[in-house]
């Protein structure tokens, strides 16, 4: 479907080299790439439709240092959602408590209720940007009912919730940050790696080089911070198998909308 991309640090990084190799994945991913650099509250969100081994402008960005602590990349291969725009990840947005979150998505929604009434709200029309609203608006109820801005303990405690309960039937691959954290969910196997090298943790859908790479915690929430992996959360058993039938039903199903 899609791939994702991260890097947490406790520095700016380098990632060029990283990001030319992961681009050039979008051979087999052709329907758009993004890129968010990002740092405490500046995230920085560029994205085109058009293939990223194509792109002019991003052969001209990958030519220029691109350095931050937290950098998240994603290239698209389209199954709900035209390929537009604004269905590209990365997608950004601002809980009520004025904090920015970034969240790039490499999965399928088949069937959760609870995300339905975005699809009035969202600007594209990818399950991805549902997901997205989804979180934001769990994570402003909660800072509404406490009153004030929610700890690095609730915050993981409530994405641990979400993807616990999200990921029964579903593909939820995905990586978050609020600038600080990456939170992440894998529950597809051996679909999102992490490599540790000078105080970075780079993450990516698959290895980017020869390098010893780890498999990012299994069918449970995670959280990468400083280039470490600091927490783990519920060991769900919600893992996602491939299902050729449910996805044709899906792709008949969006077809006639």
């Amino acid at each position: 479907m899609c791939e994702l991309f991260g890097i947490s640090s406790a520095k700016k990084y380098h990632s060029n080299q990283y990001l030319k190799e992961f681009f050039s994945h979008s051979v087999r991913h052709p329907h758009g790439w993004g890129l968010a650099c990002v740092s405490g509250s500046c995230h920085q969100t560029e994205k085109e439709t058009v293939q990223a081994c194509k792109s002019n402008y991003l052969k001209e960005r990958l030519s220029q240092p691109i350095c931050a602590p937290i950098v998240l990349a994603h290239i698209r291969y389209a199954t709900i959602g035209n390929v537009e725009y604004r269905n590209c990840h990365p997608f950004t947005g601002k809980d009520n408590c004025g904090c920015c979150w970034t969240m790039i998505h490499n999965g399928t929604i088949f069937d959760y209720p609870q995300i339905n009434s975005y699809i009035r709200r969202q600007c594209g029309d990818t399950d991805s940007e549902r997901v997205f609203l989804y979180i934001l608006d769990r994570i402003s109820e909660a800072q509404k009912k406490k009153g004030a801005r929610l700890s690095f303990d609730e915050k993981f405690e409530l994405f641990d919730e979400i993807v616990s309960d999200m990921s029964k039937g579903n593909k939820l691959n995905l990586m978050l940050t609020d600038g600080k954290y990456i939170f992440t969910h894998s529950n597809c196997r051996n679909t999102l790696y992490y490599h540790e090298e000078n105080g970075a943790a780079i993450i990516s859908t698959t290895p980017l080089d020869d390098s010893e790479w780890k498999l990012v915690p299994f069918m449970r929430a995670s959280a990468f911070h400083c280039g470490k992996l600091v927490r783990t959360g519920t060991l769900h058993g919600n893992e996602y198998i491939e299902n050729e039938e449910a996805m044709k039903m899906l792709y008949s199903i969006f077809a006639n909308l």
